[in-house]
């Protein structure tokens, strides 16, 4: 550092992080402020701050004072807030009947939030139904949506880093497809090969995935895309169970095949790009806004309730003289009911007061319901029959509530197929014991009980010791019952 002499000042000491105090010469030297040498007792310090010089003259030329201060540095200014537009609604990007189609009566959820510290906006819908009755079988269809708004990072629009995003994400389906995972024996795991979707937003494509185990079974086909500085993901996932499979297991499991997969998902990623394509065109530049979470059901038309009808059936008389010796003086009852293409009629003779020896009393009750199931020409619709049925055998057995439901037995010789079961219910106004036979034969499925408590003399009927009709008992009675309208269907 120059100490200064009589004809030039002392040198200043290095700038401090926000540059030197003074200004540049030519060619982007530096000059100081020009300070009298007499008056300057020691080189000028600078403080680490931007500050103010002034030369105050006082007494004439002979003497100086410079005088420092400090200013703290003037906030950079805030960069200007991006105009946030209308919400964007990812639910209305794919027209009603295409969901319908491949979810039919699904829960519809959306949902819309903003990633810690201003990352992406992400907007999502879901259409989801697991239990879709068809024929023997559960379906499960599930479509997911997820598109991401992404800000700009520093130099990088965000456009670029949507762009970033995409590519990271082919990159990791093209490395799946040529993968080989380990699995164990019996287990399989495959990636499709990608396949580009031209034509949708600014690129696309499509893969296929597969996974089986010990428990899981699925395969679902996945679509993404950009467009513009927005990213989306797209998932259509199926599969089907027969209703008589046991719970969380892959038993009998069957799931959407690759080609099925890639052209549900890759029509799914041409609706959404173009719906979020013509947002971008409406609201240029903006950010989404965000949209509060929603849940929607399908609506269910009011559950029917059975009515009485006039005339007791024939198919009722035909048995009643069998179901008056399981219950001598039963007053018999019939109903009528239709849900859809299954119409029910439901048979009931019942007796509290049959005289049991020794004193006390017999409740029993023979109880029968017919389904026949047509399609909409009304012809018999045996696959819906099929369906039904396998429904019922395939309910877990449960116990809630003081029911408990046995084992189910397959029967030989009974219709197409049967099965046979044991209930009770050892609280509520009744405890009883219960045999049950159901059977289907084409389009017609058959459920008869047969029902029974003995009641000890002096006991009301809700008694706790009320003697449950024997497991033995009951299902010869509902088999009897069952085989009674198996010869009357064959006779009709």
């Amino acid at each position: 550092m120059n100490p200064g002499n009589r004809h030039e000042p002392p040198s200043p000491h290095p700038g401090p992080p926000y540059g030197p105090i003074g200004h540049q010469g030519p060619g982007g030297s530096y000059e100081p402020p020009t300070v009298p040498r007499k008056q300057a007792r020691r080189p000028g310090r600078l403080v680490p701050a931007v500050v103010a010089v002034t030369v105050v003259l006082a007494g004439g030329v002979t003497g100086g004072y410079v005088l420092l201060s400090r200013e703290e540095p003037a906030p950079a200014p805030a960069p200007p807030a991006k105009a946030e537009a209308q919400a964007l609604d990812v639910c209305t990007m794919i027209p009603k009947e295409e969901t319908e189609r491949l979810v039919p009566d699904a829960v519809v959820t959306s949902a819309s939030r903003e990633l810690t510290g201003g990352g992406a906006r992400t907007f999502t819908c879901g259409w989801k139904n697991d239990r879709i009755s068809h024929n023997e079988y559960w379906r499960s269809r599930e479509i997911e949506v997820n598109v991401q708004q992404h800000p700009g990072k520093g130099a990088k629009t965000g456009r670029a880093v949507a762009q970033q995003m995409y590519e990271s994400g082919q990159m990791s389906a093209r490395y799946a497809e040529s993968a080989k995972p380990s699995v164990k024996k019996g287990e399989k795991s495959y990636h499709s090969p990608v396949k580009q979707l031209p034509g949708v937003g600014d690129g696309a494509y499509a893969q296929y995935t597969f996974r089986r185990d010990d428990v899981l079974w699925y395969s679902f086909g996945e679509a993404k895309a950009r467009i513009g500085d927005m990213t989306v993901e797209i998932r259509f996932q199926a599969g089907q169970q027969p209703k008589e499979a046991t719970m969380l297991t892959n038993k009998g499991m069957a799931s959407i095949t690759e080609e099925n997969a890639i052209r549900e998902v890759s029509g799914l990623a041409t609706h959404v790009a173009k719906g979020v394509t013509a947002w971008q065109a409406g609201n240029p530049h903006l950010l989404a806004g965000l949209r509060p979470s929603t849940t929607l059901s399908p609506s269910k038309p009011a559950e029917a309730s059975p009515t009485p009808l006039a005339a007791f059936p024939p198919l009722c008389q035909g048995v009643q003289p069998l179901a008056l010796r399981l219950v001598p003086g039963g007053e018999p009852r019939a109903r009528g009911l239709r849900v859809g293409g299954d119409e029910q009629t439901e048979c009931r003779w019942m007796s509290k007061e049959i005289p049991a020896p020794g004193g006390g009393t017999k409740v029993r009750s023979a109880f029968v319901v017919v389904h026949r199931f047509t399609n909409r020409a009304g012809a018999g619709d045996t696959g819906a029959a099929k369906g039904f049925y396998s429904g019922q055998r395939g309910a877990p057995e449960l116990e809630v509530n003081g029911m408990s439901l046995g084992e189910k037995r397959d029967l030989g010789g009974l219709g197409e197929a049967a099965y046979r079961q044991y209930r009770t219910v050892r609280s509520g106004l009744l405890r009883t014991g219960t045999g049950i036979v159901t059977f289907r034969k084409g389009a017609v499925v058959v459920e008869a009980e047969f029902v029974g408590a003995d009641i000890p003399k002096g006991e009301a009927l809700t008694t706790p010791k009320a003697v449950l009709l024997r497991e033995d008992e009951a299902h010869a009675g509902a088999l009897a019952l069952a085989k009674a309208f198996l010869d009357g269907l064959g006779a009709g």
